[in-house]
């Protein structure tokens, strides 16, 4: 019987866009014919206890590495190889192509027969560093196949593959669960509870992070508030950023018109969507280069809830957004042109509503997780191996 090895670094209750993305990939395989092996979360009293309850509610299997951060050690790769014979499996995805998709020719060695290696935001920086590069083509080399979020992911990442490696690569973006970000999530309730009934509203939900750019959003809001004077930003999210963009907005003197929720249970997330009249995250490339949204899934979750998007330019965010269909896609820190694009949204109705019905469509035809679980599992599944 087909079954799969899942190796992985990020894997719930660790937080985080790639662990939510895995999981859901993983709920969505058959669980008899699964097996998971992860880091551990936390060593901490809470964060065991933590991991333990949570892998007793899985559906399938999960065996843990001691360690908080699995790296294509021998050892690791051994146990790899071990859990590999031991349940019989025949593939292997692995979660992080970097650096985990090291483990290939051993796991082959073991009796792989089909390995798939996934890649997200950090290996496009990857494959602009020297020695990086060398490790992006070997895991090309040894695996069946590479997949990619978008086609800014894709074109980067071929850079390091030679050009045999980069004609197997195949798109897996994460999806959205339409079930759950849809209109009507919520949003009156939380408007209510914040005292924002009648006010139009800009979110924003998101780590707060620099590349983010949620500092673009405050320093845009004296724009916006003289063309609507009521409005307010919702910043959702907790992160290391806080401190300074509650200062931002202090010092640019809209700070009564800014309001931070903090982190917020992902159960809440949908109704904290559902609150805004426009979504807005003007994301923008950091570091040379090497800190890039890699695709921006909170703008196709704002798509599923009925709200037109304004994304920065950031690598593969315009990926997600119809540029003048579901939102618009702006200069990431440019105040002024992200200010534009708000103004515009909040006072017209008519076009938020078109916008929003737009995105919902789209994220139905195209980003639904079942649909890209089934691509996953042709991945998996396609005999003889191409190596």
């Amino acid at each position: 019987m087909h079954k799969t090895l899942i190796v992985t670094n990020d894997f719930p209750p660790r937080p985080g866009g790639i662990q939510a993305f895995l999981h859901n990939m993983a709920l969505r395989l058959d669980p008899d014919r699964l097996v998971v092996y992860a880091s551990t979360w936390k060593r901490s009293r809470e964060g065991v206890e933590a991991t333990a309850a949570f892998d007793a509610e899985q559906p399938f299997t999960v065996v843990r590495d001691s360690t908080t951060m699995l790296l294509p050690t021998p050892a690791a790769t051994r146990r790899a190889a071990g859990l590999l014979r031991e349940h019989g499996c025949t593939s292997v995805w692995f979660g992080a192509a970097a650096p985990l998709g090291l483990m290939a020719p051993a796991l082959r060695r073991a009796g792989a027969e089909r390995l798939v290696a996934t890649t997200h935001g950090h290996e496009a920086g990857w494959a602009q560093l020297p020695a990086a590069r060398q490790l992006l083509g070997r895991i090309g080399e040894s695996t069946d196949t590479i997949t990619y979020l978008g086609e800014y992911t894709r074109a980067r990442i071929a850079t390091a593959l030679s050009a045999e490696a980069a004609g197997r690569m195949a798109q897996l973006p994460p999806g959205v669960d339409e079930k759950t970000f849809h209109p009507g999530s919520g949003g009156d309730e939380v408007r209510a509870r914040l005292g924002l009934a009648d006010r139009p509203v800009v979110v924003c939900v998101s780590r707060l992070v620099p590349r983010k750019g949620q500092d673009t959003l405050i320093l845009a809001m004296p724009r916006i508030l003289a063309a609507e004077p009521d409005a307010v930003l919702l910043i959702v999210g907790g992160g290391p950023y806080e401190k300074d963009l509650r200062r931002l907005a202090r010092e640019s003197g809209v700070a009564a018109s800014v309001r931070f929720t903090g982190s917020v249970p992902w159960s809440e997330l949908p109704a904290h969507y559902g609150a805004g009249d426009v979504f807005a995250m003007p994301c923008r490339t950091r570091r040379g280069g090497l800190d890039v949204e890699g695709l921006g899934i909170v703008y196709l979750e704002a798509s599923a809830t009925g709200l037109p998007v304004v994304a920065g330019d950031s690598g593969g965010a315009p990926d997600a957004v119809l540029d003048g269909e579901t939102g618009w896609v702006v200069p990431g820190g440019s105040p002024a042109a992200v200010a534009e694009r708000i103004v515009v949204l909040l006072g017209d109705a008519e076009l938020r509503r078109r916008m929003g019905e737009r995105g919902r469509r789209w994220v139905e035809e195209k980003w639904r997780w079942d649909l890209l679980a089934e691509k996953l599992k042709t991945l998996l599944q396609t005999f003889p191996p191409l190596l």
